[in-house]
């Protein structure tokens, strides 16, 4: 299923495309980790601006080659052929391949001449071609290209860091909009009727809106409002409820199962980010010592690693480089609260007992609730009086 539509960031898209008076388009790098709905926004955007008017360019899955991502781009493209076209890729090997590409890009035209607006995603995946002869500064190039263009465009990619690091001296048309957590508004406008009954001329309403809010507050606090991992909680609480009433608790032990929807997904992102860094075996060690206590300094990583502040301080920059963590006063994190949560469960000799997650997810829900609500204690422990029993596993204190 795609992630909610986000109006607010679509309009931002919009306006920097579009422009402001006096002061020229825009060209828009939308910065959001995985599952943070950056494929659903363009493909929002390409129906928004219309399909023969804009083209997806799904770049993590084409960059092979520069022949073979030039000529999956221009078969797949809306925009009538060019001249340059039927240059021969293979024949001009992978620089002039990709110099084609840039020139694909600068001058495909829409219909009655009208600029055209190409869409990719995952963009620093163009990285991968400086491996190939005479390209060097692929991504440099690309930029150089795209803000001497007259078409649109606009670029995604998971890796923030890196992203600021290529844009910080980059033309003044790129820029930056990160994609920002949902809000408790947006994540309840994803759920269903917490409880409904049909009134006598026959329509169905909710009995408890305000159990629908609570609801929401919930899988926000428990998502860290990451769009996907609310949507699946949402889904999964719904669809484990009992009693006729939803359980969000439930829901994520369910998802960070070793078969969890949730638990896939933090895998995928991990062994990903991983795999795009340096220092693949001490990284892993780095994550799992956080996992157990975070945050921590440069100095406590480094003795619980046994290695030397130098080497750690390397390691500890890769792992920044693909936003695995976060330095905040020379303390650092999990960038990620639910990735640290799976990590604390699945980084270990053997897969996690069913009491291993429950408790697990039972200390990370209490932790993420916001601040400022009353206190609760798990379920299963013996009510007392003036106690009310929440419908998703965790009982409030007056």
């Amino acid at each position: 299923m795609m992630i909610p539509e986000r109006p607010s960031l679509e309009r931002r898209v919009l306006a920097a495309l579009d422009g402001s008076p006096g002061g020229g388009t825009r060209i828009p790098v939308v910065l959001g980790g995985c599952g943070s709905g950056r494929t659903s926004l363009l493909l929002r955007l390409r129906d928004l601006i219309g399909r023969s008017s804009a083209q997806y360019v799904d770049v993590e899955r084409i960059a092979t080659t520069p022949e073979r991502f030039l000529k999956s781009m221009r078969d797949a493209s809306p925009f009538p052929p060019v001249p340059y076209g039927h240059v021969d890729a293979v024949e001009t090997g992978a620089r002039g391949a990709f110099d084609a590409a840039l020139a694909f890009l600068d001058t495909a035209r829409g219909s009655a001449d009208a600029p055209a607006t190409f869409l990719l995603d995952e963009f620093l995946e163009l990285r991968t071609f400086e491996s190939f002869p005479g390209l060097r500064s692929v991504l440099r190039d690309l930029l150089s290209a795209l803000s001497s263009s007259g078409n649109r465009f606009v670029l995604t990619t998971r890796y923030a860091a890196r992203a600021h690091r290529l844009l910080r001296d980059a033309p003044s048309q790129f820029e930056i909009i990160p994609v920002a957590p949902l809000t408790p508004a947006e994540v309840r406008a994803t759920l269903p009727a917490v409880r409904a009954s049909r009134t006598p001329s026959g329509s169905i309403v909710d009995e408890d809106d305000r159990a629908r809010d609570e609801l929401a507050r919930l899988v926000h606090a428990i998502s860290d409002g990451r769009p996907s991992y609310a949507r699946m909680l949402a889904e999964a609480s719904t669809s484990l409820s009992s009693r006729d009433a939803v359980d969000p608790v439930s829901a994520l032990t369910a998802l960070l199962s070793p078969s969890g929807t949730i638990a896939t997904a933090c895998r995928f992102s991990y062994e990903l980010r991983l795999h795009r860094a340096r220092g693949y075996g001490a990284l892993k060690a780095i994550l799992d010592v956080l996992a157990e206590e975070e945050p921590l300094t440069l100095t406590e990583i480094a003795l619980r690693l046994r290695r030397t502040p130098g080497s750690t301080k390397d390691y500890l920059s890769w792992l920044e480089d693909v936003d695995l963590i976060v330095a905040k006063q020379k303390r650092y994190s999990f960038a990620d609260p639910m990735m640290r949560l799976w990590v604390r469960m699945h980084a270990h000799n053997s897969p996690p007992t069913d009491e291993d997650i429950t408790r697990e997810v039972h200390a990370y829900v209490l932790t993420r609730l916001p601040q400022g609500e009353p206190a609760l204690a798990l379920a299963g422990a013996e009510a007392g009086a003036g106690e009310r029993e929440k419908p998703w596993g965790i009982i409030e204190i007056d």
